[in-house]
């Protein structure tokens, strides 16, 4: 079985690939049912990529429910991330829609300044967004206009009209993924069970002082997550962010230790993973309005 990645730097390479035709050499709208029928490969772009996937493949299973949004599944990808599937020699015809656009079309425009904001462009494609019937359509008729715009010859409005439509494409996504977040409440709210257990253990068990700070990275790892879509996730569940959380589950740690006076200030920063007590000072502080001296002789 072949495990090569392939690398696509260039829209003209990618639609090269799916035998379609080159509007314009730093976006392109294809038509999946258009395409050439290939074989599965894992690959990597140097652009953004949007691929609406048609298929219909029954009840999906997330956690542990299950979800009916069977019409369609956005899988939005930054330069880099890999995608695909392993080859195994059959050839298929693919079905759906993709965007596809370079950095160097949204560079020096207000997309390109806030491209970043779009943090689903990070998750992992097995946290895609998964439409609703009306959602698809919404989706379609974004990428049909804003091919409608590269089929027109290119003049000095192309490339305004055509990151203006890409860029009410991608604020229907985020209004779509923040939909699914809500439909999702009650598996989400298991994972933010799970992170405040895994805070719990992560300094009951003496990790904090052996492995340092937890950090938002690493308890998204712990919990299969990619770190932008876990920090979205406890922003909407908590309205605070994940950095925040981790914060104050560690003063709830810091306090129970401060109770304790055969413990120093010192020993219980060094417990909790800090590598200089007076950082651990200046955090109590912001966080409580207090210093760990001034809680322990109030408490």
């Amino acid at each position: 079985m072949d495990s090569k990645i392939l690398h696509i730097e260039n829209v003209c390479d990618y639609n090269a690939q799916l035998g379609v035709e080159t509007l314009h050499p730093l976006v392109s709208v294809v038509d999946m049912a258009q395409a050439h029928p290939i074989r599965h490969t894992r690959q990597t772009f140097g652009f953004y990529a949007i691929f609406l996937k048609e298929v219909m493949c029954g009840d999906m299973i997330y956690g542990r429910q299950y979800y009916d949004y069977q019409e369609g599944t956005l899988v939005c990808l930054a330069p880099g991330q890999v995608i695909g599937f392993e080859d195994n020699g059959e050839v298929f015809q693919p079905k759906g829609w993709a965007l596809v656009f370079h950095p160097d079309l949204i560079r020096g425009t207000a997309l390109g300044q806030h491209i970043r904001e779009y943090s689903y462009f990070s998750y992992e494609v097995n946290e895609a967004l998964h439409l609703s019937e009306r959602e698809r359509e919404l989706v379609i008729d974004c990428m049909q206009k804003i091919r409608h715009e590269l089929e027109h010859a290119i003049d000095r409005h192309s490339k305004r009209l055509i990151t203006i439509n890409i860029e009410v494409l991608l604020d229907y996504c985020l209004r779509f993924y923040e939909r699914q977040f809500i439909t999702r409440s009650h598996v989400n709210r298991d994972i933010v069970s799970r992170f405040e257990h895994l805070l719990d253990d992560y300094f009951a068990d003496g990790r904090a002082q052996q492995e340092g700070l937890p950090t938002v990275k690493s308890c998204a790892e712990a919990l299969f997550l990619s770190p932008n879509y876990f920090g979205d996730l406890i922003k909407k569940e908590t309205g605070k962010t994940a950095q925040e959380y981790i914060q104050l589950k560690l003063i709830d740690a810091a306090k129970d230790r401060l109770l304790d006076p055969s413990r120093t200030v010192g020993q219980v920063a060094y417990e909790l993973g800090f590598q200089y007590p007076q950082h651990f000072t200046r955090l109590f502080k912001k966080v409580t309005g207090q210093t760990p001296n001034d809680y322990r002789t109030r408490a």
